[in-house]
């Protein structure tokens, strides 16, 4: 499970800008998954919430926001969204010439601190 290590990296990096910016707490956190970053939503909200104990984040709200599969499509020059990560082919034409578009990581997009 590869989302615990992404969370305590990230509330690393929450904690750093929370006691730059002289915050008493973190109160939100909006995260950003890549469509191809196999990070599984509620095996991220689980993980997240367990960092955070006895931390500055601890009990705030963590709002998650999931990327859509966007893929370049050479053979129908065009952007196409995949309706599954997993799937590699135009929902289109059906090609396999694909560029991916989207992200493949974990982004922290907005602290609410106090």
């Amino acid at each position: 499970m590869h989302e615990i290590t992404l969370c305590q990296r990230a509330l690393e990096l929450i904690e750093q800008q929370a006691r730059q910016h002289g915050a008493r707490r973190v109160t939100g956190v909006w995260l950003k998954i890549g469509a191809f970053s196999c990070v599984e939503r509620s095996a991220l909200a689980f993980c997240f919430e367990l960092v955070c104990r006895d931390t500055l984040a601890e009990g705030c709200e963590l709002n998650i926001e999931q990327q859509e599969a966007e893929c370049w499509c050479h053979h129908c020059q065009r952007y196409v969204t995949l309706l599954s990560a997993r799937v590699r082919r135009c929902p289109d034409c059906l090609s396999d010439t694909l560029r991916i578009a989207a992200d493949d990581g974990l982004q922290i997009k907005r602290l609410e601190i106090e």
